[in-house]
């Protein structure tokens, strides 16, 4: 039985926001450092919020500053997930990738410790990544523009941040994406303290806010605030630029993060707007909070020279002597937790008082606010100080609709506070259940002791699949008593809990293509089952065809001895002899107790991000189009690690060999028909640079050489090709962000156009998301122009395709994105890459 040619995608994911990462390793200096990030923020009531349109947007160094050096209440609000851009730890695209970046997003908002949020919240949100954009106009046009800035004046009006800053200028040099978000969140500045504008989220309780001031980035010619984040941090050791570096690196798949030396550095901000008006008048300073109230004593200042509430004046001196003294009794952990239990009551006290005061609504909001996030700062300066330590730790991670399942929470004292009145609970969402199998609260816990509560939880029957993107499933609330005071620590596990379904089906291939040229041949669908269901279990698994398509068996039965067994099982699946071109699917369905599922689980880790689950349709993606492939192609691939073109030339019958560091130094080139190189690949792979005269030697004695696109900071330079070539730059202004975009053939006759499959004008139909990037400006004159293509309205590119006779060979260079339209089956791509590694002279 002969196999489809196919184009198999490996998907490896990572974590989201509702996963943790693993535990860190423990550092020598993590207590005191820990503790010190804790009780700086007790010192300010003042905050801050920085937008962004990508993971990685955040200004790093900036809000390290503000954050860890000034303690202020510092937000990050970050618009999708990343979902259409590039990858450089793995192959993932979409939301795979949007997955990664998230959990990455995560992981350096911990480090400068920022409070994250997304307006994208779902996968597949109408908030997405869709790729590269050149205006605002497109990206809000493509979001929604009123969803998209409710949910930022949503943001402001939760957070209540005193200064806004976006991260980007709108200005035509920049993706659209940012710029965007600038428009939106220099709107939202003057409409969140506006009544009329979403008055819906008033009535769900909410209250304006008008932020005090807009700052936007600038440079050091024309600016308003110098931020001194160059300045070296004792506690920290470490400047604040090199803290922002430190979460940057977290960004991994996009290969952020930079060593930087100690020494002076300012960050430049320009002042935009002053209380909901444009302003540009300010004296130039080093502070976002000049004129803010930024201490207690400012607060109560503000408040007494306005006649205000004297009781509430005194309460707010009262709780700056408390920052000062909890300061003051650093680095001791037991005079810290007592001069901090001291304070949460003064500010248990003060909440009461304004409460009961006779202050008008706004001021009494604005103050329960401040108050009520020193209040869950005070929870985490307790919790280090007392060195409390909670976990969750369910049996297992990997739970199916109604199963039960026994979880503990523990709480550890590794300090010399004296605790009492523990109480550990677990939460769980609606329509579950917690049942206690044991005592739950404690009296007291001494030094090094551990406190734990089991519980039995039952999942219901009907029960949502894992999202990635929503809030942890268990999660626990621990509580006690230390100097008189409550403190509360809130915790969840350490990986993933997730619902998954009973039965995973996950299809070989996931994608193919059906050369209906040969439309006699049959396909072999193999589908690995793994059982999620607690001990042994029973399923019948089947395939789903379009009309006329024929399955044999019709299906299987599958039995499991055990919860994670895996059973392969294999179809024989035939296309009816008219097939058309054309997209079809085949879905695997297990039907198990009268239900019926239809889904793949991918469990997915990363070290820097831990362990979770993506879950998704359990199909075979066709794609049915005529394709000629040489006999006996012989390929050599250049991988940089952040493409899936040689997998799909593997399966369209190429005879592919990935090339290592070895072959491509020393071993013997010219028993290739073709040589090609993956995106980047200069940038990723170090031996190329010193063995790039080998690759063009075998161009010139015969070979043919392909080289996709690359950035100027690959290490690219024009030299590397055997006539010259320069990439654009700006990089911005040198690619073709509209895939639907004209694309004119300048050399038709040309075998890359003919030889073996004909190439037309339907062949640049259905790509996706974008059609070229970092386009050549400059090229040698023995290079063919092979197309031209440009966005509309802009001037059209004709170095995005280059081929060139070299010696006895032939060398290409293409900055077409292959790589996102091969996986995903786009015929046309296929079809003409086939053409190019096929291209002799």
């Amino acid at each position: 039985m002969k196999k489809w040619v196919t184009a198999v995608v490996s998907v490896t994911v990572v974590g989201t926001l509702a996963v943790p990462a693993l535990p860190q390793p423990a550092a020598a200096d993590r207590g005191v450092v820990d503790l010190w990030k804790s009780i700086k923020p007790l010192t300010t009531v003042a905050s801050a919020m920085n937008t962004g349109a990508h993971p990685d947007d955040e200004h790093s160094a900036a809000l390290a500053y503000v954050s860890l050096g000034q303690g202020v209440d510092t937000y990050s609000v970050i618009a999708n997930r990343g979902e259409g851009g590039q990858n450089e730890i793995g192959s993932e695209l979409g939301n795979a990738l949007g997955i990664i970046r998230t959990r990455e997003l995560q992981e350096a908002s911990k480090i400068t410790n920022v409070t994250l949020a997304n307006l994208s919240t779902k996968l597949d949100d109408a908030i997405y990544d869709f790729g590269f954009s050149k205006s605002p106009e497109e990206t809000l046009k493509k979001w929604g523009e009123t969803v998209a800035y409710q949910r930022l004046v949503r943001e402001i009006r939760e957070k209540r941040p005193d200064v806004l800053i976006p991260a980007f200028l709108n200005e035509e040099s920049t993706h659209g994406h940012h710029r965007a978000i600038n428009v939106l969140t220099v709107r939202a500045f003057k409409d969140a303290g506006n009544p009329a504008i979403f008055p819906e989220q008033l009535k769900e309780g909410l209250a304006v806010w008008q932020p005090k001031k807009l700052y936007l980035p600038a440079n050091d010619k024309d600016y308003s605030v110098a931020l001194p984040t160059g300045d070296y941090s004792e506690i920290y050791g470490a400047s604040y630029v090199q803290l922002g570096e430190e979460s940057r690196f977290m960004h991994k798949s996009q290969g952020m993060g930079r060593h930087v030396d100690e020494g002076p550095k300012d960050t430049y901000y320009k002042l935009a707007g002053l209380n909901g008006t444009e302003s540009n008048k300010e004296a130039q300073s080093d502070s976002l909070f000049k004129g803010i109230s930024f201490t207690f004593a400012d607060l109560a200042q503000e408040l007494e020279t306005k006649g205000k509430d004297n009781k509430i004046v005194k309460d707010l001196k009262t709780l700056q002597k408390d920052a000062d003294e909890v300061i003051a009794a650093y680095p001791n952990f037991v005079k810290v937790a007592r001069e901090v239990h001291e304070m949460k009551a003064d500010v248990q006290s003060a909440i009461g008082n304004v409460q009961k005061s006779s202050l008008e609504a706004s001021v009494k909001t604005d103050l329960l606010h401040r108050l009520s996030v020193k209040t869950g700062q005070l929870d985490k300066a307790s919790q280090e100080a007392s060195s409390v330590t909670v976990k969750v730790k369910p049996e297992t991670g990997e739970l199916v609709a109604g199963q039960k399942v026994k979880v503990a929470v523990t709480a550890h004292s590794g300090g010399r506070v004296g605790l009492s009145d523990l109480a550990l609970k677990l939460n769980v969402p609606d329509g579950w259940t917690a049942k206690p199998t044991g005592e739950v609260t404690f009296k007291k816990l001494g030094y090094n002791e551990t406190a734990k509560a089991e519980y039995e939880v039952t999942v219901p029957a009907k029960s949502d699949d894992f999202n990635p993107y929503a809030a942890p499933l268990l999660s626990a609330d621990v509580t006690y008593t230390a100097y008189g005071t409550q403190a509360g620590v809130h915790a969840t596990a350490d990986n993933a809990v997730a619902v998954l379904p009973a039965t995973s089906l996950t299809l070989s291939p996931e994608a193919a293509v059906f050369n209906t040229l040969k439309p006699e041949e049959a396909v072999s669908v193999k589908v690995t089952a793994r059982s999620y269901a607690p001990g042994a279990s029973k399923t019948t698994v089947s395939l789903q065809a379009p009309e006329g398509w024929t399955i044999e068996p019709a299906s299987q039965e599958v039995s499991f001895a055990a919860k994670n067994e895996t059973k392969a099982i294999e179809f024989s699946v035939k296309a009816p002899k008219s097939v058309k071109p054309g997209k079809f699917n085949i879905a695997a369905v297990a039907k198990e107790n009268g239900k019926d599922s239809s889904r793949t689980v991918q469990v997915i880790t990363y070290p820097h991000l831990g362990t979770t689950y993506y879950v998704k349709p359990a199909n075979l993606a066709i794609e049915a189009f005529d394709l000629k492939v040489a006999n006996d192609l012989k390929v050599g691939y250049v991988s940089s690690g952040f493409d899936n073109i040689d997998a799909v030339l593997r399966q369209v019958g190429v005879n592919v060999t990935n090339l290592d560091a070895k072959a491509i130094q020393f071993g013997d080139l010219s028993q290739y028909d073709t040589i090609v190189l993956g995106i980047r690949a200069y940038a990723f792979r170090p031996e190329l640079i010193p063995s790039n005269q080998r690759l063009l030697d075998y161009a010139k004695n015969g070979g043919n050489l392909v080289v996709q696109y690359h950035k100027p900071e690959d290490k690219w330079s024009p030299t590397l090709a055997p006539y010259p070539i320069k990439i654009g730059t700006p990089l911005i202004q040198w690619r073709v962000t509209d895939e639907n975009s004209k694309v004119t053939m300048l050399a038709p006759e040309h075998p890359i156009f003919n030889t073996p499959n004909k190439i037309t004008d339907a062949d640049w139909q259905n790509w996706i998301q974008d059609r070229s990037a970092y386009n050549p400006a400059e090229w040698g004159k023995e290079y063919t122009e092979l197309i031209s293509n440009g966005d509309p309205g802009e001037k059209e590119f004709t170095g995005t395709f280059l081929s060139a006779n070299y010696g006895k060979g032939t060398y290409t260079y293409s900055s077409l994105v292959w790589y996102r339209e091969m996986p995903s089956l786009v015929p046309g791509s296929i079809r003409m890459f086939v053409n190019m590694i096929s291209l002799k002279q």
